[in-house]
């Protein structure tokens, strides 16, 4: 049902409905947005820009283009807690926990923080446990690193203001700039580690489940203890975790 016109303030209902798009859109041209909302370019400038000044919309370095601000990525509800969802990841999360023998979980992005939405536990007698709706700072975790990844570098400046960020361990990265420096590696590895820096003694992988923008996104993590954990272990975990996530594109 839409909304009755009588009562419809224009320039809040476009407001509105520009954020909409931006649930569906990693970014947006003041053309795009103009086309998209059947209004004027000048009328589309207006919208983006008071969006950018209360935060829920921010402007790339070229200028050019507008992503999801920090306030609306806090405010977008997280993927992967629909009953429909559960059930698709569920095969995803049984084939996983079977090819690597260790934990597996899905996480979703919630502002700076990951919400672990599902797992499944190792048969290991020596094992890390699932923590369904447990949060942990996604600078610290490999699914909230490889999330971090698929956001721009301005999102994720906008999430983390300060160059200063908070350690969960003494292994925590503690820079922005190192946080950026990594999120472009882990754009061109196309998996995402921790090493003991979310929780001492355990490390991390995760790749990434499909999704068509940064709000239903999901990683797909492995977690082990650090002695059966080591680089050349996370890598082999990493194939293993990027097969199971292929169940969902043939789904």
């Amino acid at each position: 049902m839409g909304p009755n016109r009588s009562y419809t303030i224009e320039s809040l209902d476009t407001g509105l409905r520009l954020m909409q798009l931006f649930l569906a859109h990693d970014t947006l041209t003041v053309s795009e947005a103009a086309e998209l909302l059947s209004v004027g370019r000048s009328t589309a400038h207006r919208v983006l820009s008071t969006l950018e000044g209360r935060g829920f919309a921010i402007r790339d370095f070229s200028g050019r283009g507008y992503s999801a601000g920090p306030e609306l990525v806090r405010l977008g509800r997280p993927a992967g807690f629909g009953p429909a969802v559960r059930e698709r990841l569920a095969a995803v999360l049984e084939d996983a926990v079977l090819r690597t023998g260790e934990t597996v979980q899905c996480a979703a992005l919630s502002g700076d923080r990951i919400i672990v939405t599902d797992g499944r536990e190792s048969p290991r007698p020596v094992r890390v446990m699932p923590e369904p709706g447990s949060t942990h700072p996604a600078h610290a975790t490999s699914g909230g690193k490889l999330l971090l990844s698929r956001m721009t570098p301005e999102q994720v400046c906008a999430l983390y203001p300060r160059e200063e960020l908070p350690a969960a361990t003494p292994d925590t990265l503690v820079s922005r700039s190192a946080l950026l420096a990594e999120l472009q590696e882990i754009r061109s590895l196309g998996h995402a580690l921790s090493r003991g820096e979310s929780v001492r003694g355990m490390n991390t992988v995760a790749v990434p489940l499909t999704g068509s923008s940064w709000r239903d996104r999901l990683a797909l993590m492995a977690s082990a203890p650090a002695d059966r954990g080591d680089d050349a272990a996370l890598a082999h975990l990493a194939g293993e975790l990027r097969s199971s996530a292929a169940l969902l594109e043939t789904d």
